[in-house]
């Protein structure tokens, strides 16, 4: 994985990252901000993939005990410039989703935590990896934690940002393990994709 970590720094250095979009998801925001159906804290919640770490801050804000993952140095040191070093509430850990050693060491074991929000990890990932995301999650959450999450379910060849099928990305989760307690068009997403989907998936008992 060092090549795609280093690929993914070099996106970073360059700026070329064009899912940026300067602050956290509009309909995540949004969700968690105001819709009853939001979870609330207190809760450990992971964000993987977390980029520049703008939806680890504002879940920080609100009162979530939360730990931003990424395998670029170059995004965490942006995410830490942006939202200031670690603190009781809020951690940075560089290390790769699908390295079990690692994540473990850094108190990610099973069942180790009570939600994860995902933006833009699973669009980046090769689509090969995914039952492995899945499974992933699956393993880290507390039975009936929760995973809140936002894909891209664009329609275009190549990636990344990979695209993906509602239905077929619904499928996908169930299988996994996950239900559905909300799981539909998003509203409010910025003009340049209009095609994501908001779920609150959690894990079976």
């Amino acid at each position: 994985m060092s090549s795609v970590s280093a690929a993914w720094d070099q996106r970073y250095r360059e700026g070329s990252d064009g899912w940026e979009l300067g602050r956290p998801a509009p309909p995540l925001e949004v969700f968690l901000r105001s819709d009853p159906r939001s979870p609330r804290p207190p809760a450990r919640v992971l964000v993987p993939g977390c980029g520049r770490g703008h939806e680890v801050a504002l879940l920080a804000e609100l009162g979530f005990e939360v730990l931003g993952l990424d395998f670029s140095g170059e995004a965490l040191a942006e995410a830490r410039r942006l939202h200031g070093p670690e603190r009781p509430a809020l951690q940075w850990l560089q290390a790769d989703l699908f390295d079990a050693q690692a994540l473990t060491a850094a108190g990610l074991g099973p069942a180790s935590l009570e939600g994860v929000v995902e933006h833009t990890c699973f669009c980046a990932i090769d689509p090969a990896l995914r039952p492995a995301y899945l499974a992933r999650m699956h393993q880290l959450l507390v039975p009936g934690g929760w995973l809140l999450a936002l894909f891209w379910c664009h329609p275009r060849p190549g990636g990344p940002p990979w695209g993906s099928d509602p239905a077929a990305l619904e499928q996908h989760l169930r299988g996994a393990g996950f239900l559905p307690e909300l799981w539909e068009p998003a509203r409010g997403s910025v003009d340049a994709r209009q095609d994501e989907w908001l779920g609150l998936w959690r894990r079976e008992p």
